[in-house]
């Protein structure tokens, strides 16, 4: 977790409402980042990133970095399901899950393409014995 801080301010009160923090978690190549303001939980932020990792995973069912970047919809799609305006709506995964697919936005790779050593789910322990005891 890094926290940024301004040089120059204009008044003597703290401002609450600009993103000075910064959050993020790394998975295999990936760096997952969200900019929030100083108010918010810094665990919480970590824990929001774990869950949608999470829900990526089970919606390309072993997500790899190629479903990141063709699938932004898809990614849309979920962060919709989780967070409305700023504010966090919904952490349970299988909802999530079933919210995104209900939206029709999850595509599916070709069956002949290779999984790889590239795959989120593979490189983590994130196969299909994973279970996420924190919700």
């Amino acid at each position: 977790m890094l926290a940024a801080s301004g040089t120059s301010h204009t008044s003597s009160e703290e401002q609450n409402d600009v993103p000075t923090l910064v959050t993020y978690r790394n998975y295999a190549t990936l760096y997952f980042i969200v900019i929030s303001t100083s108010t918010e939980s810094p665990l919480a932020l970590i824990d929001l990133i774990q869950v949608y990792v999470e829900a990526l995973d089970k919606l390309f069912e072993n997500v790899c970095e190629l479903d990141l970047i063709f699938n932004f919809e898809t990614l849309h799609s979920t962060l919709s399901e989780m967070i409305i305006g700023g504010v966090v709506i919904e952490t349970n995964l299988d909802r999530i899950v079933s919210g995104v697919k209900a939206q029709g936005t999850v595509a599916k790779r070709p069956v002949n393409e290779g999984r790889g050593p590239t795959g989120l789910g593979s490189g983590l322990g994130m196969g299909a014995n994973f279970a996420w005891t924190g919700r």
